[in-house]
């Protein structure tokens, strides 16, 4: 005898909301363990292909999205356009020390020395004159303004000058003196530069020169004549191929003393700015001869 209804025993599946258990109660019977079991290890293969089946496909959808990626970093780069969607200010890369080029260390050729253009006459072929050493009608030196008075220029380097000073500029090969006097307060200077061929030849002028020679005074153009006797204060210094000497005193023939400040400091103006304009020379020099 059978219980329920007839027909064949419908198959339990538990993903199938209408199957039904594979046993009926009240008949005593158990169920069928081993095909239970056969029958739930059979799905739980099925699930897991599945779901290793859905693992892969991830995997290669991910591979898929950077190859695209580094396809287009390796393309042109170039933009076409005007781009509209620019990175964020935050997301640019910021400079650093390590971004920044490095070049190999050179050497740029050292500057010409203007000694090398005023001490040979070889290389000193600038125009040369009293007015270009000494230009102007008058010259500032800090807040003293001095007056430019006459100029003078020759060859015979023995004429312009007097005492043991004459044969001490020709002896050591003086080609030419050239003379400016200035002048300020009843106090006026003349400064006489000695052109030779070589420093040697004036740096030797110079030593050799001495107290009982000067260079002369040279007066007009609004000085009157000086330091043709008594006691005037002399100098003599050396730059390059010129050596140059000053004579210093009163337009009224005063004789100078040591306390006489205004005398000695005319005089050492005119002696600093006339080692300037020497030097201005080879500096010019120096210049041009850089940049050609």
């Amino acid at each position: 005898m059978s219980y329920g209804q007839g027909g064949p025993q419908s198959q339990w599946d538990p993903w199938k909301p209408q199957s039904q258990q594979p046993w009926s109660s009240g008949t005593g019977q158990t169920p069928d363990w081993a095909s239970l079991a056969e029958a739930s290890e059979t799905r739980n293969k099925r699930r897991r292909v599945f779901f290793i089946g859905g693992g892969v496909v991830a995997t290669l959808a991910i591979g898929t999205a950077v190859a695209m990626a580094v396809v287009s970093a390796n393309g042109d780069n170039k933009a076409s356009g005007t781009p509209t969607n620019l990175p964020a200010s935050a997301s640019l890369p910021s400079d650093s020390a390590d971004s920044a080029p490095s070049f190999a260390p050179t050497s740029a050729p050292p500057p010409l020395d203007p000694e090398e253009f005023i001490g040979n006459v070889k290389k000193d072929t600038a125009p040369l004159s009293a007015e270009t050493l000494f230009p102007g009608t008058q010259l500032t030196m800090g807040e003293t303004v001095y007056k430019k008075g006459a100029t003078a220029d020759t060859k015979k380097c023995a004429t312009a000058a007097k005492g043991t000073l004459p044969s001490i500029l020709t002896k050591d090969g003086c080609t030419r003196l050239l003379r400016v006097t200035y002048f300020k307060d009843g106090v006026a200077v003349t400064v006489g530069v000695a052109v030779f061929d070589t420093a040697a030849q004036a740096s030797k002028a110079k030593t050799e020169a001495d107290k009982k020679g000067f260079v002369s005074a040279l007066a007009g153009s609004g000085a009157k004549a000086f330091c043709d006797s008594g006691v005037c204060r002399t100098t003599t210094n050396s730059y390059g191929r010129y050596a140059y000497f000053t004579t210093a005193g009163f337009l009224n023939g005063k004789d100078v003393t040591t306390k006489d400040t205004k005398v000695f400091q005319t005089g050492d103006d005119l002696a600093e700015f006339t080692f300037r304009q020497i030097h201005r020379r080879g500096e010019a020099q120096a210049s041009a001869a850089a940049q050609g």
